[in-house]
């Protein structure tokens, strides 16, 4: 058995940063564009509105005529869209509709709720400063001005922009292939029949395929390998070739007699950067490299693998997409006592709340046993995360916690 030297997690995230990398840029059409990463600067073409509009119904006037005992209206409606050949002089309104040009010579909006319209005359009831009801050139944004950095997330906000600037398509960073598999010769499918009360069902790749594809990555399923060295070379193989950036696999990274990732990533020219991080759960864990694919090895309980996911395989996915990459972590007071159960950095699942202005850790419902329990991140969980330094804590004091 090959001698393990496990590194700090502090360690691993700066072996992990080594491999992170921006993917390249693509032009996607806009109606497809939801949640992808904007690679360049959106910028205004023109100014927005390019002339003086009305922002509410009413008449455009002088504003000095509202000292008039009363206005002319011209037999002429400016509804939104059209062009008008009539201008507004000295003591004439016209009256104007929301999104309307305003005609020229006027310089105010006066709202119809302010006036009455009697025979052709307005009769101002109450009056307006100047300028009133006007949206100016550029209110919206002027030529030049950039709308949209790069590194923008595009949300359904950032699409409605991107159609008022007449863009139908933008330039965004690739999502990462990412290939999935899971290992063990206890492992059933979804659907597949129990014949040993051995066996269980795996849930790793649904819940990383998921993962994938909420943090912005098109994963490819390879489904569940057994354990056994040269079904999992070839599997690994056909990751390999198919081309995808990243290669995630849970299972078979300990230190048993069926424990074969290590000695295949080997066999097929991967260069690992480390096997095994002095953290709970998740010890297990290597990462590799081939200098252009990463490969990413999580143990095969639920919970571990999904943490060192979260930890790990979200990072890589959201440098390639061209987003802050690293773990966010936030301050929380504990609302009941912490044990801290190892001499490793522990990532605990807890709930938070926010009580009388503060944000608040507790353990309601999370269970104390293996890393199998999964449903410990049910209901929105957050991890507190705990140094290796670190103790126990008593009620009222403050926590770091990663932001899932």
């Amino acid at each position: 058995m090959k001698r393990r030297d496990f590194i700090s997690y502090e360690e691993s995230l700066k072996r992990l940063e080594t491999l992170y990398r921006v993917g390249r840029a693509e032009r996607v059409p806009l109606q497809n564009s939801l949640d992808r990463v904007l690679a360049e600067d959106i910028v205004a073409k023109e100014n927005s509105p390019s002339a003086p509009t009305s922002s509410l119904d009413g008449y455009a006037i002088q504003v000095l005529d509202q000292n008039r005992e009363y206005i002319d209206v011209l037999d002429s409606d400016n509804p939104a869209g059209s062009e008008l050949d009539n201008s507004v002089t000295t003591g004439v309104a016209i009256k104007t509709f929301t999104g309307s040009l305003m005609p020229s010579g006027s310089d105010t909006l006066i709202p119809i709720e302010n006036v009455r319209e009697i025979d052709g005359k307005l009769y101002i009831d109450k009056k307006v400063s100047i300028g009133n009801g006007v949206r100016p050139v550029g209110e919206l944004h002027r030529a030049g001005d950039i709308i949209l950095k790069k590194g923008t997330v595009v949300e359904y906000v950032e699409i409605g922009v991107l159609a008022s600037l007449n863009i139908g398509t933008i330039s965004v960073y690739q999502k990462p292939r990412v290939a999935i598999l899971s290992t063990g010769n206890e492992i059933l499918e979804v659907g597949e029949e129990q014949t040993t009360s051995s066996q269980i069902r795996s849930s790793n790749h649904y819940t990383l395929e998921a993962m994938v594809i909420k943090y912005g990555g098109t994963p490819v399923q390879l489904g569940i390998v057994k354990d056994d060295i040269n079904t999992l070379t070839e599997a690994l193989q056909g990751a390999v070739d198919s081309g995808a950036e990243f290669i995630v696999t849970t299972g078979g990274v300990s230190v048993g007699d069926y424990d074969f990732v290590s000695d295949v990533v080997e066999r097929l020219g991967f260069k690992t950067l480390f096997h095994g991080v002095k953290i709970k759960p998740g010890q297990h864990i290597l990462l590799a490299s081939n200098g252009k694919q990463t490969l990413l090895s999580l143990p095969g309980f639920a919970y571990s693998s999904t943490v060192t996911g979260l930890l790990y395989l979200v990072p890589l996915i959201r440098s390639f997409i061209g987003v802050e990459a690293r773990v966010q972590t936030m301050k929380a007071k504990l609302g009941e006592k912490f044990y801290k159960r190892s001499p490793k950095t522990e990532f605990t699942a807890c709930n938070l709340s926010f009580n009388n202005g503060e944000i608040v850790a507790d353990f309601n419902s999370k269970k104390i046993g293996t890393s199998a329990i999964l449903s410990n991140l049910l209901n929105s969980a957050h991890l507190i995360y705990t140094p290796e330094d670190g103790g126990n804590k008593e009620i009222g004091e403050i926590v770091e916690v990663v932001s899932l």
